[in-house]
């Protein structure tokens, strides 16, 4: 299939390591992937969704009640479009709402029609180190796991709250990488 023809979810959550995600985005739309970006309210106040407009060539979706790409419901039409979806930041927030099924917003609304076990889902979790070690998180992502979620890192490094541990959400390089081996058809 060519490059051209694949679609992509890239769901932005609410942590600083966003910034990072952009760089996601802009190269997977340099390799000719359709990117549709999605993100939380959260996730707008620290990258906006003009940069992902700019970055993807595509509207962003923020909220639930828009329809930005059609008049059919959103979570439905966009989920059954994917060929893969990312979550990157998954704030323990992210994780969460993903292991108990609450859809509080458009990322998750839109997973809620997501198989993972037919349409790739990469999640890369980013948080403070306590937050990662926490038994509810660690619960949440052995559930994700068993319901067919994949995840990248987190990675052990420097945080924004000034520590050094696990939790630091993965380079983008790391993360095109472990996507391009979900879909080997954007390699190159």
């Amino acid at each position: 299939m060519a490059l051209k023809e694949r679609r992509v979810l890239v769901g932005v959550t609410g942590g600083i390591a966003a910034y990072k995600t952009a760089t996601v985005v802009s190269r997977l739309a340099q390799r000719g992937v359709n990117v549709t970006v999605a993100m939380t309210e959260s996730a707008t106040r620290f990258v906006t969704p003009l940069t992902f407009q700019a970055l993807s060539g595509r509207p962003v979706y923020t909220t639930p009640w828009e329809h930005v790409e059609s008049h059919d419901p959103q979570h439905i039409s966009l989920a059954e479009s994917l060929d893969a979806a990312l979550i990157a930041p998954a704030t323990m927030d992210c994780l969460a709402r993903l292991a108990s099924g609450r859809t509080q917003d458009v990322i998750s609304l839109i997973m809620s029609a997501v198989d993972p076990k037919r349409t790739p889902v990469l999640l890369a979790p980013a948080m403070n180190s306590t937050m990662w070690a926490q038994a509810s998180t660690q619960r949440n992502v052995a559930t994700l796991v068993a319901d067919g979620f994949r995840f990248i890192g987190p990675g052990d490094g420097w945080q924004a709250c000034r520590r050094v541990g696990p939790g630091r959400m993965s380079e983008p390089e790391e993360i095109l990488e472990s996507l391009t081996g979900l879909l080997p058809d954007l390699a190159g």
